[in-house]
């Protein structure tokens, strides 16, 4: 099983999440300066990602309709 590091960013709009590394370069770049990491973790695929960023702000439950969303990390990435 493939686990990939997500990141949480805390910025004037609010948190978001991304993926760590190149493949979260796109969203980084739209943070602005003040922008500060608040969290990284490791998760398997979208939904797990998903329902740890939610409990870790002390949002509700993550829910999902796309089944694709509970689809493993592709190996490599």
């Amino acid at each position: 099983m493939v686990e990939r590091t997500h990141e949480i960013w805390d910025d004037e709009d609010g948190p978001g999440c991304c993926l760590a590394g190149p493949d979260g370069d796109g969203f980084r770049r739209l943070l602005s300066p003040k922008a500060r990491l608040i969290e990284t973790f490791r998760a398997a695929n979208y939904y797990e990602a998903m329902t740890i960023y939610h409990r870790l702000l002390g949002r509700e439950a993550y829910t999902t309709d796309h089944p694709s969303d509970m689809e493993p990390y592709p190996p490599g990435a």
